[in-house]
């Protein structure tokens, strides 16, 4: 057997593994999220290192150098329980209480706003990528 071959076999084996295991593609999306701050870092961007990891995911996918579902299965984990990663801001809220009153009711408003914004944007985005596609 030579290496060629060899190497492919392992890949394919690899690629198994990771698509039954989503423990693992979460692992992935994070070892992307990490290499983008590295990257950051490294080059002094002024954007955030988990934007840049995702915009490698994305190109990954796009070249078809990632499949989605090595991937799909993990993210939809992290999806699913992403609200326990907003548990720490919900503990502050309930630790100062002047974000219950006015200044509280600007920041939702902002947040609800921003959220709706991104929300809007995406959608006309997507739609606007579908229909050149």
């Amino acid at each position: 057997m030579t290496s060629l071959s060899s190497a492919h076999v392992l890949t394919v084996r690899a690629r198994r593994v990771l698509r039954g295991h989503r423990v693992l593609q979460a692992a992935l999306l994070c070892g992307f999220w990490a290499a983008g701050t590295a990257l950051v870092r490294l080059t002094g961007l002024p954007v955030p290192g988990s934007v840049v990891g995702m915009l490698l995911v994305l190109g990954l996918l796009a070249f078809q150098r990632l499949s989605l579902a090595s991937v799909r299965r993990g993210a939809d984990w992290l999806i699913a329980d992403m609200l326990l990663f907003f548990v720490p801001a919900v503990l502050v809220v309930l630790q100062h209480h002047e974000l219950l009153g006015l200044l509280g009711l600007k920041i939702a408003v902002v947040i609800a706003l921003s959220t709706v914004s991104v929300m809007i944007v995406t959608g006309l985005s997507v739609d606007l990528f579908l229909r050149r596609r």
